[in-house]
C-alpha cells in the first residue's frame, strides 16, 4: 500500500495510531471482492459526459445542509475541503498544507495552501473556513449538519434558533489568511477524520448570505460546476477547466439522472441509456453478475442498515419501549431475508459499524440480542404488555423510489409472524418526502435508516447517530435517543489519544445501544453496482463511484 501524502502532510503526535487505523480500513476494504470485468477495447475519451443514477436530493446543494447520499454525491463533486479519503480510506490533504494537534488533541492548527479560490474567483482563506463552519453550526441557520461541530468551543452559544445568523464560533481563531486555530471543548483525537465530513466544506460569502437561493445554484471550488438543475429529472455538472486541485477529471461532466426507482435505472443501464448504476435493485441481485453487456461489482462496503423506532412513538417509551425494541430485534429473521431477498449481498449485523471500519466486531452481541428467536421475542413483548397493553399496527416507513420495499415487507412479515401483531410496510412516494417527515418529526411510525459515514472512523457512525447533542433535529439522531451512559462513553473515547483504547470505549458505547436499541440493526450492505461495457469506474471508500475518474 502507498501511504505517501503527495498533497501535503498531517503533522501530529497521533500519526502512528491514525495511520494504523487507515491501514486496517484499507486492508478490510480490499477483502472478499467479486468483480467481473472484460477487456475494454475502446479508448476512453475525456470529452464525454457520463450518466449516473441518483434520487432527488432532500435539501438544496449546500454542504452543511446535505442529509442524504443523493445530495452527498452531487455536493462532493462541487466542493473541495481540507482533506479527503482515497478509494482505500487513506486520508489525504487537499486544501490544507498541514493539520497539527496539540499534545492532548484539544486544539488544532490548520495551515491552508496558498492561492485557493472558488469558481467565481473569490479567495479561500482561513476566514472563509471560520465563517462557513460558524454558519453551519449556528442553529439560526437551520443546517442539518450542525451537530458535527458540537465539540468546537462556542457551539453551545450558537444553539438559539432565534439568534443572530452571523454569530461565529468562539473556538475558531483566524491567525492570518492561511492559518486557522480550532479550540475544542474537550480532547478529540477523531477530529482529524471528522473534518473530512461534508459539512466542513468551505462556502463563498454569497452562498452564506443567501443559502436558500444558492442551494439551487451553488458556487463551489471542486472539479465540477453546476450546469443545470432540473428538479425530478436530472442534475448536470460540467468540468471546471479552471480547477487546480488534486482530483484529475477524466470526463467532460456528470449527468446525474433522477430515477423514481432503481428498477427503472437498471433497465436503462441494460438498454445502454445509463453509464453507471451505483446500486442494484433487489429484483436483479440474483442475476446482474451474469449479464453480459455490463460490468458487475460486489464487494464489502461501509453501509450499515437499520430501522429507527423514535423515542416518542407510542408504546416505545421508557421500560416498555426497551422491551418492545428488544422483542422486535429478536423477531426479525435476518439470515432468511439476506438469502431470500438480497441473494447473499448483505451480511446480518453484529454491531452498529460496518465491516470496513476500525472497531467492527462480530462478537459484540454477547447476549444474542440480534439473533432471531421467536420465543424470546414473545417473552419480551409480554413483559411490555404487562406495563401497557399493545394496540395499533407496527409500521416501517420507506421510500418507494429506493430499493427497500421487498426487505421492509419481509421484515414486517417476520415481526407479524413472530409476535402475532399487525405489522406492515408504510411507503412514501419519494426519499425526499420521507426525509422531510423524519426531519420535521411528523412521522408516526418506525422508519428505514442506517449510517454511511463521510469519514472512516467509529465516531462517524456512533456520535452523529446516537449522541444526545445530535437529537432534536440538530443532527442525524432522528429517533431523538438520549442516554447519559452512552454520551459519557463517547466523550471518554474522544479524549483517548491511544487508538486501541479509544476503539474499546466506542465498543462499550455500542453495548449500551444493544441494551436500549434506539435503532434495530439489520445488515451491512455490499457495494453492488454495475456499469456499461467500455465505461471505466472506480469505487471510493464510501462505496460510490469516484465520479471524476469515470471515463468512457
Amino acid at each position: 500500500m502507498n501511504n505517501q501524502r503527495p498533497h501535503g502532510s498531517i503533522t501530529t503526535g497521533l500519526l502512528k495510531p491514525i495511520t494504523a487505523a487507515l491501514s486496517i480500513v484499507a486492508l478490510l476494504a480490499g477483502c472478499g471482492s467479486v468483480e467481473t470485468k472484460d477487456t475494454v477495447t475502446k479508448v476512453a475519451s475525456a470529452d464525454k459526459v457520463v450518466s449516473v443514477n441518483v434520487t432527488e436530493p432532500s435539501n438544496g446543494l449546500l454542504p452543511s445542509d446535505t442529509s442524504d447520499m443523493s445530495g452527498w454525491k452531487v455536493v462532493s463533486q462541487l466542493y473541495d475541503g481540507l482533506v479527503t479519503f482515497d478509494t482505500e480510506g487513506n486520508e489525504t490533504l487537499v486544501e490544507a498544507e498541514s493539520i497539527t494537534p496539540n499534545d492532548d488533541a484539544s486544539e488544532y492548527t490548520i495551515v491552508l495552501k496558498p492561492n485557493l479560490t472558488f469558481s467565481n474567483g473569490e479567495k479561500i482563506t482561513a476566514d472563509t473556513y471560520a465563517k462557513s463552519w460558524s454558519f453551519a453550526a449556528n442553529a439560526a441557520n437551520g443546517q442539518v449538519g450542525a451537530s458535527i461541530f458540537e465539540d468546537i468551543q462556542g457551539y453551545d452559544d450558537l444553539q438559539d434558533a432565534e439568534g443572530l445568523k452571523t454569530a461565529q464560533l468562539s473556538g475558531l481563531t483566524v491567525v492570518d489568511d492561511t492559518t486557522l486555530k480550532v479550540r475544542l471543548k474537550a480532547s478529540n483525537s477523531a477530529f482529524l477524520y471528522k473534518i473530512g465530513d461534508i459539512a466542513f466544506l468551505p462556502m463563498p460569502s454569497e452562498v452564506i448570505k443567501n443559502p436558500k437561493e444558492y442551494g439551487q445554484k451553488p458556487i463551489g471550488n471542486g472539479p465540477y460546476e453546476l450546469k443545470a438543475y432540473k428538479s425530478g429529472e436530472e442534475i448536470i455538472l460540467e468540468k471546471d477547466d479552471s480547477y487546480k486541485g488534486p482530483r484529475k477529471v477524466k470526463n467532460a461532466g456528470i449527468d446525474f439522472k433522477v430515477y423514481q426507482s432503481l428498477d427503472a435505472a437498471y433497465s436503462d443501464l441494460l438498454a445502454g441509456n445509463l453509464d453507471v448504476l451505483d446500486s442494484i435493485p433487489t429484483s436483479a441481485l440474483k442475476t446482474y453478475q451474469n449479464e453480459k453487456n455490463i460490468t458487475a461489482v460486489s464487494k464489502p462496503g461501509p453501509s450499515f442498515s437499520a430501522f429507527t423506532i423514535s423515542q416518542n412513538l407510542k408504546h416505545f417509551q421508557g421500560e416498555e419501549g426497551r422491551y418492545r425494541r428488544q422483542a422486535i430485534a429478536h423477531a426479525i429473521d435476518r439470515e432468511n431475508i439476506a438469502d431470500a431477498i438480497f441473494s447473499g449481498t448483505v451480511t446480518p449485523a453484529t454491531d452498529f459499524l460496518a465491516p470496513v471500519i476500525k472497531g467492527y466486531d462480530t462478537d459484540l452481541d454477547a447476549d444474542d440480542v440480534l439473533t432471531y428467536d421467536e420465543a424470546k421475542a414473545k417473552e419480551l413483548w409480554a413483559k411490555a404488555d404487562a406495563i401497557s397493553p399493545w394496540s395499533g399496527t407496527f409500521r416501517i416507513a420507506y421510500s418507494a423510489d429506493g430499493t427497500d420495499k421487498e426487505w421492509v415487507e419481509a421484515a414486517a412479515n417476520s415481526i407479524r409472524n413472530a409476535l402475532g401483531i399487525d405489522a406492515e410496510s408504510y411507503p412514501f412516494a419519494t426519499s425526499k418526502e420521507l426525509r422531510s417527515a423524519i426531519q420535521e418529526r411528523t412521522i408516526d411510525s418506525a422508519f428505514k435508516s442506517g449510517m454511511q459515514s463521510d469519514y472512516p472512523h467509529p465516531e462517524g457512525y456512533l456520535v452523529q447517530a446516537y449522541d444526545s447533542s445530535a437529537a432534536d433535529g440538530k443532527g442525524l439522531n432522528n429517533g431523538d435517543y438520549k442516554s447519559d451512559e452512552f454520551d459519557a462513553l463517547i466523550d471518554q473515547a474522544a479524549a483517548e489519544t491511544d487508538l486501541d483504547k479509544a476503539v474499546s470505549l466506542y465498543q462499550q458505547s455500542e453495548r449500551v445501544l444493544l441494551k436500549d436499541m434506539p435503532v434495530i440493526p439489520l445488515w451491512y450492505t455490499n457495494v453492488t453496482a454495475a456499469s456499461a461495457k467500455g465505461v471505466e469506474v472506480n469505487y471510493n471508500y464510501m462505496g460510490v463511484p469516484e465520479y471524476n475518474t469515470i471515463a468512457k
